[in-house]
């Protein structure tokens, strides 16, 4: 059939003319297209009816674009599909476009952005960074090369896909070179504001606040955004400000920063929601009860492309069911936890959204108590659900706080046990995640139980270890779970050094090879690697050896250090240490030059001790050192030179007074002793003088010629 010289006419127009006014792009397509005799599937009412798309595409209006795919047909369909992608994309369609842009292989970059997008909308965070990294690495390099400003887009979707995967908990899938910021990423607000992000996902809130700041700064700076575009783009920035000055517990900046926002000035709805979610957390410090009934009232996005992630929903729900414990709602939160654990056969096996709810599950059963009375009331509990993360974490925490590590380690071997004889693959790879073997490695050693460490260790690294050659074997890729272990199975690599045994190195030696695989740079992996091969297997650890430094520079030798010359200019060295009495004893012994006579005289005599000289004890308080100290100062009171004896009674008799007072085996004067001859020329004795008027058979000493007092009567 004949095209009508019409929509030659306007297809000619509309090829041959850059309208920038896309309405009137719109205006001539439709002409065109209602130019065209009905029926009729030429080429030009195909271009005709593309021109049309790709208006509405430009417009925002995507429900009227794929309308207009549709009406189009098959051939117009497999004229766009990068445009029909688009549209199910932004229409939040995101399976369909998924499915579509599978089916393009060996895109151009324009399907290969389109593609990016929509995995990072899909929670695909992995795939969207992967393609993000290979168009930096082909930007100017590919025959479609790419676009002006394309770099830095690039760069600012690479950060968002990073900071999505730490969210996500997929932080062994970012590259460490990636996740400390650079210079460049200072450059631009938002590359600024994306790296805060991955730094708070991490937990870094210091360096995220001072990101944020920067972005902030930037964004006021702009000279190529209007005042409505800095207003729109600031809001978020504020908000995760007010965020991390929560972590950071400045609650009163936070609450300022939350003042500061108007909430019905943010344009998007998940935004919006967050910062009123946030918001409530906070007002929950002082009156929980009037947070947790505005928090019933929060809108809920479930649909379109503005819709929150799945982390996102997660934290929302948990913040919901923390106000509502503040506000003693325990029965509810424990019935909203126990309906959503239940749907699953292995509650909070795989989820750390459900270990949250776990958590969350048993604060509400023992109503926010803790030690002793906590456990009584949440250890039934376990029971019940015996596979539940969250409340097994929270029981061993409990422990751990009673000073009681014991018990908490058998409830984690006895669930790893459990874990064991399962048979599904999630179920394994729980028992080795590295967060629980971190756990058991620290029980461990609080009890000094260096063994089990090692096994514990070998155990988890061989487990991902095998479950990467799994995947590699499957996708032909080395992207797979096992790279998602990287830390733990570094720190198996270190700890496994340690021992002796060739089994252990073996495994120490197949951690390495795989950091060594996933990271090329790392040094740490070659390192280890080395040292696990280094007696058994000299094949593997040659193609390393180049990569490590010498030991020449690790002894500065090779480093332009001279040691000769910086001895003999003087350089001062500590002498030998002095041979001890026993070593100079056995040096002796080994010379000869010791006598059979002196061996005997070392043998009799015993060995002295040698006393250590005592310090000098001054006085504390009021010590003058002109002052001469008191030479008596060591003597007893009553041999110094100063004693006097006190008055009185007392003082006579410690004076030596005689007569009745004289105490019993006390000094006896010479006046009242006298001397007796003893019979048989014996010798002589001193006694003691009679006293006139006393008599022994009167029994007083008083005599008898006192007159007794009379008395009553």
């Amino acid at each position: 059939m004949t095209a009508d010289p019409a929509i030659g006419a306007l297809n000619s127009l509309l090829r041959n003319v850059e309208i920038e006014d896309h309405d009137e792009a719109l205006k001539l397509a439709n002409a065109a297209i209602r130019a065209a005799p009905k029926g009729s599937r030429s080429s030009d009412l195909t271009t005709a009816q593309h021109t049309r798309v790709v208006a509405l595409l430009k417009l925002d209006r995507f429900d009227d674009a794929l309308r207009a795919i549709a009406e189009g047909g098959a051939s117009l369909e497999e004229v766009c599909p990068l445009e029909k992608a688009y549209a199910l994309y932004k229409t939040g369609q995101l399976e369909e476009a998924w499915a579509i842009l599978q089916q393009q292989k060996g895109a151009a970059r324009g399907l290969k952005h389109l593609t990016a997008q929509v995995a990072y909308r899909a929670e695909k965070f992995e795939y969207a960074a992967t393609i993000y990294r290979e168009l930096l690495v082909g930007f100017g390099k590919d025959q479609d090369g790419g676009r002006y400003g394309e770099e830095n887009d690039l760069r600012i979707n690479l950060l968002a896909a990073n900071a999505q995967l730490e969210w996500q908990g997929k932080g062994w899938a970012v590259p460490e070179d990636q996740k400390q910021p650079g210079r460049e990423e200072l450059e631009a607000f938002e590359t600024s504001y994306n790296a805060a992000c991955g730094c708070l996902a991490r937990g870094d809130y210091a360096k995220a606040s001072m990101l944020l700041k920067r972005a902030r700064d930037l964004c006021e700076a702009s000279e190529d955004l209007s005042d409505e575009e800095k207003k729109a783009e600031l809001l978020p920035i504020l908000v995760q400000q007010a965020h991390v000055a929560t972590k950071l517990g400045k609650l009163d900046e936070a609450a300022s920063l939350h003042k500061s926002i108007t909430l019905s000035e943010i344009p998007d709805a998940s935004t919006r929601l967050v910062a009123q979610s946030n918001t409530l957390v906070l007002q929950a410090e002082s009156n929980p009860f009037m947070a947790q009934r505005l928090f019933e009232s929060l809108p809920d996005v479930k649909t379109g492309n503005d819709r929150l992630f799945e982390y996102q929903t997660s934290m929302l729900q948990r913040n919901k069911h923390m106000i509502d414990l503040r506000a003693q709602k325990f029965s509810g939160v424990q019935k909203a936890a126990t309906r959503i654990l239940s749907k699953e056969p292995a509650p909070a096996i795989s989820s750390p959204f459900k270990a949250d709810l776990g958590v969350l599950n048993a604060a509400a059963a023992c109503e926010l108590s803790t030690g002793k009375e906590a456990l009584r009331r949440i250890l039934p509990l376990l029971d019940s659900r015996p596979d539940d993360v969250g409340l097994l974490l929270t029981i061993i925490q409990l422990y751990i706080q009673l000073n009681n590590p014991a018990p908490a380690l058998d409830l984690l071997e006895a669930f790893f046990k459990r874990l064991e004889t399962a048979t599904t693959t999630d179920h394994a790879d729980v028992r080795f995640a590295p967060g629980l073997v971190a756990l058991a490695v620290a029980l461990y050693r609080l009890q000094g139980r260096h063994s089990a460490i090692r096994s514990e260790l070998a155990k988890a690294a061989a487990h991902w270890q095998k479950k990467e050659e799994t995947s590699s074997e499957g996708s032909g890729s080395g992207s797979g779970s096992g790279n998602g272990n990287l830390s733990l199975v570094r720190e198996a690599g270190i700890e496994l050094l340690h021992s002796s045994h060739p089994t252990d190195l073996a495994v120490a030696g197949n951690a390495f090879s795989q950091l060594v695989t996933a990271q090329p740079s790392d040094r740490l992996g070659r390192a280890g690697l080395v040292a696990s091969f280094a007696t058994s297997d000299f094949a593997k650890v040659q193609p390393h050896l180049d990569a490590l430094p010498s030991v020449d520079q690790l002894l500065l030798l090779g480093g332009g250090v001279d040691i000769k010359a910086l001895i003999e200019a003087g350089v001062a060295h500590p002498p030998p240490p002095p041979l001890s009495a026993a070593s100079q004893s056995k040096k002796r012994k080994l010379l000869g030059d010791e006598s059979s006579k002196d061996k005997q005289q070392q043998q009799q005599q015993p060995a002295k001790k040698q006393r250590r000289a005592r310090k000098n004890k001054l006085p504390k308080n009021n010590y003058d050192p002109d002052k001469q100290p008191d030479p008596e100062r060591w003597l007893p009171l009553r041999d110094r030179s100063s004693y006097r004896p006190p008055k009185g009674k007392k003082g006579k008799k410690s004076r030596g007074g005689g007569g009745a007072d004289t105490t019993q085996g006390g000094v006896v004067r010479e006046e009242h002793q006298e001397t007796l001859e003893l019979a048989g020329g014996a010798g002589s004795v001193k006694v003691e003088k009679a006293t006139p008027g006393f008599s022994s058979s009167s029994g007083g000493g008083a005599g008898k010629n006192k007159k007794k007092k009379g008395g009553k009567k």
